[in-house]
């Protein structure tokens, strides 16, 4: 375990210093919250034009639940397993670039921006895979950027990002199931 730690902060080390100033603001444009607003109103109104008003309805619902099961499973992670971020780890200091104004909490792992993001990624792949296919690899190419951007402002280690793609791209097809069979069973 020691040594995937080990490699982890070393393509850490290296991912993070091949930003530069030009794309300092691009990247935090990406880490940025509520840079994706316009991305989830699109998804809501071709949501609404598919759907009609009940529909959509409980598809907020399930994204609402989506997102707050995504967001503290990620919690209870950082404060379970305790890995500091790399802003905090005093053998890193004066080794990385930390883009962003403040680090964030003090514990990383894992990314709660990784996990959210690729939630609502599979989550919306599946639900418009027959009617948006270019959607589906926009969506993980907007997951795959927001992810990374974590790592570029020197909040997150890769391994901190890797474990919330794989825990939101769970949670993200788990949802998806559970609305389906909500539907079903209400009868919409």
């Amino acid at each position: 375990m020691e040594e995937l730690l080990h490699i982890d902060k070393e393509i850490f080390v290296f991912l993070n210093n091949l930003g530069s100033p030009a794309w300092d603001g691009f990247w935090l444009f990406m880490t940025n919250k509520w840079s994706s607003v316009p991305l989830y109103l699109l998804l809501l109104i071709l949501a609404y034009r598919r759907l009609g008003s009940k529909k959509t309805l409980l598809l907020l619902v399930s994204i609402a639940l989506l997102i707050t099961v995504s967001d503290q499973l990620s919690n209870f992670f950082k404060l379970g397993v305790g890995r500091s971020r790399p802003c905090y780890d005093q053998n890193l200091d004066g080794l990385i670039r930390l883009v962003k104004a403040s680090c964030g909490g003090k514990f990383g792992y894992y990314s709660a921006h990784a996990s959210n993001s690729f939630a609502i990624a599979v989550f919306f792949m599946h639900f418009f895979r027959k009617s948006h296919r270019t959607l589906a690899g926009l969506l993980l190419l907007w997951a795959l950027f927001v992810s990374y951007s974590r790592i570029y402002v020197g909040v997150h280690f890769p391994l901190d990002v890797v474990s919330g793609a794989l825990a939101g791209s769970l949670m993200g097809w788990l949802f998806y199931r559970l609305y389906i069979l909500t539907q079903d069973r209400l009868h919409l």
